[in-house]
């Protein structure tokens, strides 16, 4: 024990030199200092979670039915295709929600019509309702393989909304079946984000319907109220073929600017050429936001969104196509803000309980085991450090529940050093010099300290995997208590112990 391995003294001051820098911008502006190599280090405080920093709470819904509703609405046009090509007759052929409703002229087809059905997609069933009527519907393997897409898209789109809008830190997770808890720290009117998540964004450019209005899609024009453009069904364009939408202005004029990855530029180009001197529709959930004329082929792969829009509409907009198109619309079924005022509250109360609960730890300590407590009192503030900088290196969310788990993290990091100073104690007792004792102390606790710290360790990361919310926050702040506690008491502890064997050369030991 009195020897330790110059790699690991030198790791262990390199590790806490390292623990005080990032987390030294939870007392002092690193920016100040340091300018933009703090930002290009990540050192950065530790976010503060809604409950302590006030904000919004936000629970929406995905409407999934809607996205059945129009995959059905695909089938029904395909199916109606195919079996027109296959000469089967039918009587009625309407999509639902929840599947197509398939009336035959003779039950005999029905064999022919499951044939059609693997062709469009293997994953449809087909369902005797009775007679000649069936129903056309997706499989559950499918259904849910949907339903958990469209939940993922969701989530994934409403974070690159909100994290492009600015908002710090948000908190998104999935709640049952269809709804997604947003939670957005320092957010007080969370009203134009409710706006920016409201719009589906679905963007898609079409051409003037051919041959009146006989097929086409009859949409409003936004500069033009009342007046309304018939289009082909089929756009020629769609947002997903966008690599980027940005605010710019033309003759003094907000537009947005986009560029379209290859198969759009292409496509773009091939329409402009073709249809020159025609009105080319953009089309924002099913909204003409413009309809502009073809002057000229455009082939560069870039081109301008114009219409009588405002400098933070441009913005929006922007914002939006490059997000990307949700698949399915949210709605807002429930609403919470959180004022500041609670969250200060919460942060003083929590401070006070932290330093509160050190201090008493650390009196107890020197009570019981003398200097030997001042080493564990040193280590358990070097385990707070650890601590901090982990969180903050991470971009861990500090929440209520996790002053929680702070708390309880300095109970459990003076365990350790309890178990090794008992079991030294015993060694003394047993006649042993201090050298020896010490050395047994360590060695022979050393395998009660894992076991116990391992269990807890795989309790906490069961409540982080199952748990949601609040949970979370607590089973998160403990793992990395529990890490760096083991750190601390092994390491830190030790060093300090064995520095002061090598200076001082007791010749007895009170613990």
């Amino acid at each position: 024990m009195i020897h330790i391995e110059r790699w690991k003294t030198v790791l262990t001051v390199i590790l806490c030199a390292l623990a005080c820098l990032y987390a030294a911008p939870n007392v002092i502006p690193m920016d100040r200092f340091l300018g933009s190599t703090a930002h290009a280090l990540g050192l950065r405080p530790i976010s503060l979670g809604l409950d302590l920093q006030g904000g919004s709470h936000l629970l929406l819904r995905v409407e999934l039915d809607q996205v059945f509703a129009e995959r059905y609405e695909d089938v029904e046009q395909n199916l109606r295709r195919d079996l027109r090509h296959a000469q089967i007759g039918y009587t009625r052929l309407k999509a639902a929600k929840d599947g197509v409703t398939l009336a035959l002229r003779s039950a005999d087809d029905q064999r022919a019509v499951q044939t059609v059905l693997r062709q469009i997609d293997p994953q449809l069933r087909l369902v005797n309702q009775g007679g000649e009527t069936f129903r056309v519907a997706l499989d559950d393997l499918a259904l849910n393989e949907t339903r958990k897409q469209t939940m993922e898209q969701s989530m994934e789109i409403v974070r690159r909304r909100v994290d492009d809008d600015g908002t710090k830190e948000p908190i998104i997770q999935r709640q049952g079946n269809d709804r997604i808890i947003l939670q957005l720290p320092g957010v007080d009117d969370p009203a134009r984000v409710k706006e920016l998540l409201g719009r589906t964004a679905r963007l898609s450019f079409h051409m003037p319907a051919q041959g009146g209005n006989l097929g086409g899609l009859t949409l409003p024009l936004q500069d033009a109220p009342g007046q309304t453009m018939t289009l082909d069904r089929r756009p020629v364009l769609t947002g997903d073929m966008l690599n980027g939408a940005s605010p710019s202005q033309q003759d003094g004029m907000p537009v947005v600017s986009f560029r379209l990855n290859t198969t759009g530029g292409k496509r773009f180009c091939e329409v402009t050429t073709q249809n020159a001197g025609q009105p080319f529709a953009i089309v924002l959930d099913n909204i003409i936001i413009s309809a502009p004329r073809i002057n000229e082929p455009i082939c560069g792969g870039s081109a301008i969104i114009t219409g009588q829009f405002s400098f933070q509409e441009v913005s929006d907009l922007s914002l939006l196509l490059r997000a990307g198109a949700l698949p399915a619309p949210l709605e807002v079924i429930e609403e919470r803000t959180v004022g500041p005022s609670l969250g200060r509250d919460s942060i003083e109360a929590g401070a006070k309980s932290t330093i509160v609960a050190m201090i008493v730890v650390m009196i107890w300590m020197v009570l019981n085991y003398g200097l030997f407590g001042v080493f564990a009192g040193a280590a358990l503030i070097v385990n707070m450090i650890i601590l901090f900088a982990i969180m903050s290196g991470l971009g861990a969310t500090l929440s209520l529940p996790g002053i929680a788990g702070i708390v309880l993290t300095i109970g459990v990091a003076v365990d350790a050093n309890v178990l090794i100073f008992s079991r030294i104690r015993e060694e003394l007792a047993a006649g042993k010099p201090i050298v020896t004792a010490i050395d047994s102390g360590y060695k022979n606790a050393m395998s009660t300290i894992w076991d116990a710290n391992m269990t807890t360790l795989i309790a906490s990361v069961f409540l982080f995997m199952i748990g949601a919310g609040p949970v979370k926050g607590f089973a998160v702040t403990l793992i990395i208590g529990l890490i760096a506690s083991m750190f601390s008491a092994i390491m830190v502890t030790r060093l300090m112990v064995v520095y002061w064997l090598r200076t001082t050369r007791p010749k007895t030991l009170d613990i």
